[in-house]
């Protein structure tokens, strides 16, 4: 019986320690590295203006409908971009509802764009991202939607496209992935114009 004591109180005390350790310890070391070496990333890469408005998440992206601005991926998290419901639609490439819902985004976007209606559509205009949160277009994406944006601003072609090009992140480490554009600096961008 003494043994079986022993042992009960050497589990409790190893136990805690790995409690103390696990859940106390290792957590404020790993978030303090993280909130001297990488403040930002650790805070949610925040995208904030000189005022100290917050405009939102350079990881997150966002609706915008006006046609002065760029249009972000379609998105199928909750009632869209809806950080809380991420998730991809789960709709498969038989399903008759995600082609319906692909044709008709694919006929919006010739539309809304001032594209013919046979022109090539790139897919991330037209489809959602697994996390339905993708920050970023493509580049043929955003160019095809330079026109409509520079229009709706009474600014030139090659001054939105100017500006296109200053906020295109490259391939990450240069060859992995496309460039892409984060829409929410592409507009932020747009909006600081005089």
């Amino acid at each position: 019986m003494k043994k079986h004591l022993t042992e009960l109180r050497s589990a409790v005390m190893v136990t805690l320690i790995f409690a103390v350790v696990c859940c106390g310890l290792y957590p404020l070391i790993v978030f303090g590295i993280s909130q001297a070496l990488f403040h930002n990333q650790a805070n949610g890469s925040l995208i904030v203006d000189k005022d100290g408005t917050v405009h939102g998440s350079k990881l997150l992206g966002q609706q915008f409908t006006a046609d002065k601005y760029f249009q972000s991926r379609p998105s199928a998290a909750g009632n869209g971009y809806d950080a809380t419901s991420s998730g991809g639609s789960n709709l498969g490439p038989t399903s008759s509802n995600l082609v319906t819902t692909i044709a008709q985004r694919i006929a919006d976007y010739r539309t809304g764009n001032g594209l013919a209606t046979n022109a090539p559509v790139p897919a991330d205009a037209v489809t959602a991202s697994g996390s339905g949160l993708d920050p970023h277009i493509s580049l043929a994406n955003a160019v095809l939607q330079i026109p409509r944006v520079a229009k709706a601003r009474n600014v030139s072609v090659e001054k939105v496209l100017e500006i296109v090009r200053a906020n295109t992140d490259p391939a990450s480490l240069g060859l992995l992935g496309e460039p892409g554009v984060n829409v929410l600096e592409l507009n932020l961008a747009l909006d600081s114009l005089k």
